[in-house]
């Protein structure tokens, strides 16, 4: 028997409690939370023309505005917090007036007679289902039924119609066609919801589902017919909605950029001037007394079908290595060695001609069930000489460098893209490059001539030009689709296809009315900034790398900002565009 040992009582005391978590609320964090709040209110609310979604889009972007200034003192900001307390505040503004402007496209597809009833009975049906509400499956038949009917009348108005009517109603008549996608979509995913598990439901939706889904894909073949965009219209049926002068204003000053449209089209037609004169010095050199023949002759370098993809490669090598070998940027490996090549359809270069990249390059080059002159037209439009300037755009030191930056630093401003700081970045290389002779700087087997190089380069710019100048003026109404696609084939040399593309692309909606003018004038934004910064400062002149890396690390801001943070200038809450970059 052992002794027993004695236990010293352990006096009571109080549970850990863990201290009160205190939201500490930064202008960086209220950004991620209103891009995420936001992407929450559109996925659930998911039709995007929805009265119920606008109403609570429009409430949520109104409150979100009104409460910034009350929850942040802009004076008593760091410089960093201020450029993005500014940059929430342009973005939110911008969110506004789109929203106002698809409110008004709704209203107008109304009156027109595209959305009728039957679309509100589709949204409410959509959305009761989201809000698993209690539904009954007679009465949902029965609203599908009536949206059958709905679309009965709407394909009757359809055939009954001679032409298209203003370009409003066509360019609403275009709008409405990814609309009714979106709806069927919408209305599969509510239909699949109780198919199979609410035995009533089913019953009673099963075939009146069955029909409509029949009939909508009916519609949407019968709207892509009528406005050409199905494959079968012509330079003549390209569709798009000129904004006007004023809507063109406010388009300008949301992209911080102090110019009138009729300036920005003066300037174009400048830089256009300058190209051309460079054109006929490089024609020469090449042996040509004509700068349309010394482009034909370009044009005809086209390599055969299987290869593209390896120029492609050759061309990307040889750019990283000239920025990496002039100490231009910052190149990190992973940037450098992973990305990824892949093929544009047939369909997709019909709007795409030429090349798209950012995590990865999307090559166009004829697949074998395009036309012979579709084919020969995209060969040549993609030649080495073109090729070597569009691939350095998109891979390294362009989008592919830019979207590594952007995943990196600042993540929260990349819901800011904009035009001129993302495609600007792009061109403004294709700019310096020239500047420092990279035409002759050649180590790839596939363009290898001096003077053919500065044709493919001069080329790209005067395509730029082009695009301010027909955007533009097509928005101010004083140029039409077919217009715009004559000054691309006669002026810049484009083949005829590639310039339709060019012009469907600009106009078909995906793109804000200045994304195609920002290309050049972002770039002469840079150029103006790396100008002030390292060639003329008055105080110490940046190197040529550290400004390039401070623009990749400061992620998606408006030029003109990011000039004022770079000169130390303080910035103001109600600050506007001033900055003549051109003058």
């Amino acid at each position: 028997m052992t002794r027993r040992q004695l236990i010293t009582p352990i006096p009571a005391t109080k549970p850990f409690q863990l201290p009160e978590p205190k939201e500490i609320q930064t202008i960086q964090t209220t950004i991620q939370t209103f891009t995420a709040d936001l992407a929450d209110i559109q996925s659930f609310l998911s039709i995007s023309f929805s009265p119920t979604r606008a109403k609570k889009v429009e409430e949520f972007l109104t409150s979100t505005l009104a409460s910034l200034s009350k929850s942040f003192e802009f004076d008593r900001l760091r410089q960093n917090e201020q450029v993005d307390y500014l940059l929430l505040q342009s973005h939110i503004r911008r969110l506004l007036h789109l929203h106002k402007v698809t409110t008004e496209k709704v209203h107008t597809a109304k009156e027109l007679g595209f959305f009728g009833d039957w679309v509100d009975v589709c949204i409410n049906f959509v959305e009761m289902r989201h809000n698993v509400g209690r539904q009954s499956g007679r009465q949902i038949a029965t609203a599908l039924q009536s949206a059958e009917q709905g679309v009965d009348q709407l394909l009757c108005l359809l055939d009954s119609k001679g032409g298209f009517g203003d370009s409003k109603e066509r360019f609403i008549m275009f709008w409405t066609i990814a609309k009714f996608e979106e709806l069927q979509r919408a209305l599969k995913e509510a239909v699949g919801f109780y198919q199979g598990y609410d035995p009533v439901i089913s019953w009673w939706i099963e075939k009146p589902w069955e029909v409509l889904s029949t009939k909508l894909t009916a519609l949407t073949l019968a709207l892509g017919k009528k406005t050409g965009i199905d494959g079968s219209g012509s330079a003549d049926d390209i569709v798009g909605d000129p904004i006007g002068r004023e809507a063109l204003l406010q388009e300008l000053e949301a992209e911080w950029v102090a110019y009138t449209p009729e300036e920005l089209v003066r300037i174009a037609e400048e830089e256009f001037k300058w190209c051309e004169d460079e054109m006929e010095k490089a024609s020469t050199a090449l042996g040509f007394d004509r700068r349309q023949e010394a482009l034909e002759h370009v044009k005809n370098t086209f390599v055969e079908p299987g290869e593209q993809t390896l120029v492609v490669r050759d061309l990307a090598d040889e750019a990283t290595a000239y920025v990496e070998r002039h100490d231009l940027i910052t190149v990190p490996t992973v940037a450098k060695d992973y990305w990824k090549t892949t093929m544009m359809t047939s369909a997709r270069q019909r709007v795409n001609p030429f090349f798209l990249g950012g995590e990865q390059i999307i090559v166009s080059y004829p697949t074998s069930s395009m036309s012979h002159e579709d084919k020969l037209m995209s060969m040549r439009g993609n030649n080495p000489a073109f090729s070597r300037s569009t691939v350095h755009h998109e891979l390294i030191p362009g989008h592919h460098l830019q979207f590594y930056y952007m995943d990196r630093y600042h993540p929260h401003r990349s819901v800011f893209q904009t035009p001129f700081w993302i495609e600007g970045w792009s061109v403004y290389w294709e700019l310096l490059l020239w500047q420092r002779g990279f035409p002759s700087e050649i180590s790839q087997e596939w363009a290898t001539n001096e003077a053919a190089n500065r044709i493919g380069m001069l080329f790209w710019r005067m395509h730029r030009c082009a695009r301010i100048i027909f955007s533009i003026r097509f928005h101010l109404g004083q140029m039409t689709p077919q217009e715009c696609i004559d000054l691309l084939v006669t002026r810049v040399g484009h083949e005829r296809a590639t310039a339709e593309g060019e012009v469907r692309r600009s106009f078909a909606g995906e793109y804000p009315p200045l994304y195609q003018a920002g290309y050049l004038l972002g770039a002469f934004q840079f150029q103006r900034l790396r100008k002030e910064l390292v060639e003329d400062s008055e105080g110490p002149r940046w190197k040529e790398k550290s400004f390039h890396d401070a623009v990749m690390r400061e992620n998606n801001v408006p030029i003109e900002i990011l000039r004022a943070m770079f000169r130390g200038e303080k910035l103001s809450v109600d600050m506007k565009a001033q900055w003549r970059f051109k003058d």
